[in-house]
């Protein structure tokens, strides 16, 4: 099994009515470090709606990818577009998810590779470790960063965030880079690959 299989299954605001599951990955980000992009490149299909407007993602939209097993994409968090009461409301949308979920394997904190982390991702990384969640930082929009600065980048950005160069997802959707591991580890997590559930 793998996420080619991939389905739309619910958008819902409160966590509390997403129903049970088995194993479940959440996508965190700024409203515009590429999560829908990253998503559909993950499972090979448009699945999240891509906007060039950040913000679009309002609500908690999961998707399943076998049977109990599942993608969470959580609201954007910063700049976003969108009645002010709307936005107010995914802070607390994010965390009762992240906080309240029993099954959550990993969240995939993603940043853009090129700005780096920004105050609201530090944020959000000691928001997870203060939890102790399982988190990993993945590093969108790699095709931004000139080949000749790669390395030295990539290093940056994964100091910056306090892990090592090697546990940094260095993706990119638009050139396919970095995707094929990170579906790998995606699906192992999930438990779709064999002797993983």
């Amino acid at each position: 099994m793998s996420l080619d299989e991939v389905r739309f299954l619910l958008s819902e605001t409160d966590p509390g009515k997403l129903g049970p599951s088995d194993a479940e990955i959440a996508f965190v980000g700024r409203s515009n470090s590429g999560k829908s992009t990253m998503l559909n490149a993950l499972c090979r299909k448009d699945l999240a709606r891509a906007s060039s407007t950040p913000g679009r993602t309002r609500t908690i939209n999961v998707y399943e990818a076998a049977p109990r097993r599942r993608l969470v994409d959580l609201p954007g968090y910063g700049f976003a577009s969108g009645p002010e009461a709307s936005r107010a409301s995914w802070g607390p949308m994010i965390e009762g998810y992240l906080s309240g979920s029993t099954s959550l394997k990993a969240v995939f904190v993603l940043v853009d590779a090129d700005l780096g982390p920004t105050k609201l991702d530090f944020e959000m990384l000691r928001w997870l470790q203060g939890h102790e969640l399982p988190w990993r930082v993945v590093a969108t929009k790699a095709d931004r960063v000139k080949p000749s600065r790669a390395f030295v980048r990539r290093r940056e950005v994964a100091e910056a965030c306090g892990v090592s160069p090697d546990a940094l997802a260095w993706v990119s959707s638009k050139t396919g880079t970095g995707i094929v591991p990170l579906r790998q580890d995606a699906a192992r997590l999930l438990g779709l690959v064999s002797g993983t559930r």
